[in-house]
């Protein structure tokens, strides 16, 4: 990575796979960490050119609606990602505001962790005003983050030897969310396949503060989170794109 910046990598071989994961590191004037879509950018097309991967995972928490069908602790595999906070109320330019692009689909993987499938809309704010609502409602959907965690699979392209190497960029406390379409924006510019894979720690339209029910969740749901990026690990072992 370049001089300077907070991003951590750390590696290792699983499965005969090399596994990346990439922490986004703390903020060097305040100390916190690096949380947001500009960080999230960043560091998946520096994470991208230096390893080339075949597949990014972006593993994460997430807002969940209930009346789209979300609850505590449910894992959601994202159909489709889009923003809810970059409003341009100008013909076409409005459109690229809400930057919607499909993930890839996976159907062997989602039946095999038999997780729930629903779109994803990514701001970088916590809470929801009024107008992220309007525009979260109009992207139809049922998650909603502030900060995707990045994985990136496999250098080795071809089926003959399956993924190989991923990357990932995994969500820690003070980390929580808001990420999802800015890594998917940096994937289909580079034209690297990507998933995302969220786990809900909060009801976005219950009756509890975000927060207060962020922070209540996080560590039961990471838990849980932890236990689903390692299936799809699994899962993907000796796999080429085209059979997830």
């Amino acid at each position: 990575f370049p001089k300077g910046v907070p991003w951590v990598r750390y590696h290792g071989i699983y499965k005969d796979m090399t596994i990346n994961v990439i922490w986004l590191g703390q903020d060097r004037v305040l100390g916190v960490n690096s949380v947001g879509t500009v960080s999230a950018s960043l560091v998946t097309y520096a994470s991208i050119q230096a390893l080339q991967p075949d597949l990014i995972i972006n593993a994460g928490t997430a807002g969940g609606f209930k009346a789209k069908g979300a609850c505590i602790g449910d894992v959601f595999l994202a159909s489709d990602v889009a923003f809810h906070d970059r409003r341009i109320p100008i013909p076409v330019f409005d459109l690229y505001g809400v930057g919607l692009r499909q993930a890839l689909s996976t159907p062997n993987l989602v039946k095999e962790l038999n997780v729930k499938v629903g779109r994803l809309s990514t701001g970088d704010s916590l809470d929801m005003s009024a107008k992220d609502e309007a525009f979260i409602i109009a992207n139809d959907a049922t998650v909603k983050d502030m900060e995707p965690q990045m994985t990136d699979l496999s250098k080795g392209r071809g089926c003959s030897s399956g993924l190989n190497t991923v990357l990932a960029v995994p969500c820690t406390f003070g980390d929580p969310r808001e990420k999802g379409a800015a890594i998917a924006y940096v994937a289909d510019l580079l034209k690297v396949p990507a998933i995302f894979l969220k786990a809900v720690t909060d009801i976005v339209d219950g009756d509890k503060p975000t927060a207060v029910e962020f922070r209540q969740n996080l560590a039961a749901v990471a838990a849980i989170l932890d236990q689903a990026v390692t299936q799809v690990v699994d899962f993907i072992k000796e796999k080429c794109i085209s059979e997830l």
